[in-house]
């Protein structure tokens, strides 16, 4: 999960079309991003994994919004290297693991971090974040969480004009985007603008 780290950004794509995955792909790592993360929401979204990590084999590919057992299965069976989930079901979280693939689990409330921690899962995403009350909220479970070592990816109303103040926070270990590869820039297979806004991200999360 270093590339994570490293990086501090993870763009979240929702890809209806399969013969957009790797041109997305490309517009990312053309920016200098070599990580992807394809929500399961689409029924194209396992072909678009395997698609991605063939042709990339270099690029951190995960799997989002994975709900099902058999979900977590084609995620993995497609090549993907992490799985992300909204909430936190240990069924869902067991099963990745299993699977030999780190799962992110989205957390909410402190009792949901402690369960994440028990499941072994040291990065979380906090979802949704704004909605929770964003970097106010993270500051607060910094307190009694920042010794264990978590690590947070808050998702959900996070955007170019308010990463910086979560990436400030020593215990936010990136930000999810979804505003980076925005559902129509990929229907308009605007590569150039994503590409673009890929560019600005990276700037920021440098600062």
């Amino acid at each position: 999960m270093n590339q994570i780290l490293q990086k501090r950004i993870v763009p979240v794509a929702v890809i209806d079309k399969l013969e957009d995955a790797v041109p997305l792909a490309n517009a990312l790592l053309a920016a200098g991003l070599d990580i992807i993360e394809v929500t399961f929401r689409t029924a194209a979204a396992a072909d678009c994994v395997r698609a991605i990590a063939q042709a990339h084999p270099g690029m951190l590919v995960g799997a989002g919004t994975l709900l099902e057992i058999s979900q977590v299965k084609q995620a993995r069976a497609a090549g993907a290297k992490f799985g992300v989930a909204p909430g936190l079901n240990d069924v869902i979280v067991r099963a990745s693991l299993d699977a030999g693939m780190p799962f992110v689990p989205g957390v909410a409330t402190a009792s949901e971090v402690e369960r994440g921690l028990e499941l072994g899962c040291k990065l979380q995403k906090l979802f949704p974040a704004d909605v929770l009350g964003g970097a106010k909220l993270l500051k607060a479970l910094a307190g009694p969480y920042g010794h264990t070592g978590v690590k947070f990816i808050p998702l959900g109303g996070v955007n170019a004009q308010n990463m910086a103040e979560y990436l400030a926070l020593p215990i936010v270990a990136a930000i999810g985007g979804s505003w980076i590869v925005d559902k129509k820039l990929i229907a308009e297979k605007n590569w150039t603008k994503i590409t673009a806004l890929t560019k600005e991200a990276l700037t920021t999360a440098k600062l």
